[in-house]
């Protein structure tokens, strides 16, 4: 599998294909957790090697809820990758962020229900560290980039990660309204839990497409508006996905690249042969 390929690129609704990508390749990526969203199209974005997938399919065929983001993100591990920049529709949660604005947020809060968010069970236990769940050095990295590209994104805040598919109750958006959130989505939690556990850094860059049904001018959310305002987003989106490319590589100085060095907790001559198997490319310096 080629190792060169540091750098990942999520892309989510709306956005199915990378513009820009040359000497390109489809590689279809086996995995011991299954088979991730699609193929990964690997080429040059900048001068740099980048491996690209679409979240939902390049068909939008996988709902959020049957998502295999264990697949997703060891696919990317497997390929090389250092760095993932997520993109994502969002809804807003504040009047003062806007339809069509872009969001870095830097906390998570999880209302998922079905989903698995980790690498690690069957045999072997293991607790990162989460209190800072996207890395900050790469979230720099995209802000100087959006800047180069002339786009104002707005830095910080919580995203909660709601299970989906259906949208928010209004009941739900002004519970999370008034507990402080800032952003709704139904996919970026997942990928920052695992991304970690992966030694992989991981930021989200949030597309907001509306004001979830809170707003008493935007009291449904329809998927009309949505894809409207994705088709808006997404050219300014990819500006800053190839000028925060052209940014990378750094060098690692944040704590992503070493999650688990203090985080297993079972003794892995104890662990289970097939267990240990499946695991393997995230505990290699470890073994």
């Amino acid at each position: 599998m080629a190792n060169d390929i540091k750098i990942g690129i999520i892309g989510g609704s709306g956005l199915y294909q990378m513009a820009g990508l040359t000497e390109t390749e489809e590689i279809e990526v086996e995995t011991p957790f299954g088979k991730p969203s699609d193929t990964y199209h690997i080429g040059t974005l900048e001068g740099k090697r980048v491996a690209f997938l679409a979240r939902h399919n390049r068909n939008h065929t996988i709902s959020p809820s049957e998502l295999n983001f264990r697949a997703n993100i060891y696919g990317f591990k497997s390929l090389g990758v250092e760095w993932i920049l997520s993109a994502s529709a969002v809804g807003s949660l504040k009047e003062e962020i806007r339809p069509l604005d872009i969001v870095l947020p830097d906390q998570f809060y999880d209302r998922t229900k079905t989903r698995i968010s980790t690498f690690f069970n069957e045999g072997i236990v293991v607790h990162v560290s989460f209190a800072h769940p996207v890395c900050s050095q790469l979230a720099d990295v995209i802000e100087l980039g959006a800047k180069d590209s002339g786009i104002q994104v707005k830095r910080g805040g919580t995203y909660v990660c709601m299970e989906g598919p259906q949208f928010s109750t209004i009941a739900e958006s002004n519970t999370y309204r008034r507990n402080g959130a800032d952003l709704i989505g139904m996919t970026n939690l997942q990928e920052a839990k695992l991304a970690r556990e992966a030694e992989i850094c991981y930021t989200t860059i949030a597309l907001v497409t509306d004001y979830d049904c809170w707003h008493p001018d935007h009291d449904a959310v329809t998927v009309t508006t949505v894809i409207e305002n994705l088709r808006k987003n997404n050219g300014n989106g990819q500006k800053i996905l190839r000028a925060a490319v052209k940014r990378l590589p750094v060098d690692r100085t944040c704590k992503c690249g070493h999650a688990l060095s203090h985080a297993i907790m079972t003794d892995l001559s104890k662990v289970p042969g097939k267990t240990l198997a499946k695991v393997e490319l995230l505990l290699r310096k470890y073994v």
